[in-house]
């Protein structure tokens, strides 16, 4: 919710035309300076690969919400 309000302020919003996955709030996304020393070509790929990353989180949060909702949805599954 911070980041929508900061985004109306500070950017345009990704679904407007902004930038996918860039944070607006201040001082929340890289605290260390991790980031400081990265190329803009290094910056891409990094958000690229976490977005990847969470949505193959969401699909694997889906199989086990399938797993606990409908018996015999995963197949191989053993019984508990």
């Amino acid at each position: 919710f911070h980041d929508e309000l900061f985004h109306s302020r500070r950017g345009e919003h990704y679904l407007r035309g902004g930038v996918p996955g860039k944070n607006m709030v201040p001082g929340l996304y890289d605290p260390l300076g991790f980031s400081s020393k990265k190329t803009p070509e290094q910056l891409a790929r990094g958000r690229s690969v976490e977005i990847k990353n969470g949505r193959l989180a969401m699909i694997g949060f889906a199989g086990l919400w399938a797993e606990a909702s409908i018996h015999g949805s995963v197949p191989f599954q053993p019984d508990c």
